[in-house]
């Protein structure tokens, strides 16, 4: 029990690493399309091993059902809506940070 535990532990531990890095990539990148990668992507990995770390310590019960119905369900919708998101800020007119300093050479070029 002792080697579910320790993977258990390491497991959480990466999880919450991920989340945490998820978190700070939303505070440090510089325009909305990077951020949302970067809470997409760390998000879905930290629900995997937190996840997968709390799956060890249950004794494979309903607590097991419920822990697997809570993880297929935030895999199904966290990408479902950062992909929403993305598209929603694409088609109101949000360019990416690369688009606007095109844009704004251009515009030097031209003026």
């Amino acid at each position: 029990m002792l080697i579910l535990d320790i993977v258990s532990a390491l497991l959480l531990i990466a999880g919450g690493f991920f989340g945490l890095s998820g978190a700070i990539g939303l505070f440090k990148f510089p325009d909305f399309y990077t951020r949302v990668h970067s809470a997409s992507v760390t998000d879905s990995i930290a629900v995997i091993l937190i996840m997968g770390g709390l799956l060890l310590q249950t004794s494979f019960d309903i607590n097991t059902a419920k822990l697997l119905f809570i993880m297929l369900f935030l895999m199904l919708t966290s990408p479902t809506a950062s992909h929403a998101l993305a598209k929603s800020a694409r088609h109101g007119g949000l360019a990416s940070m690369a688009e606007a300093k095109m844009d704004e050479q251009e515009n030097n070029n031209n003026g």
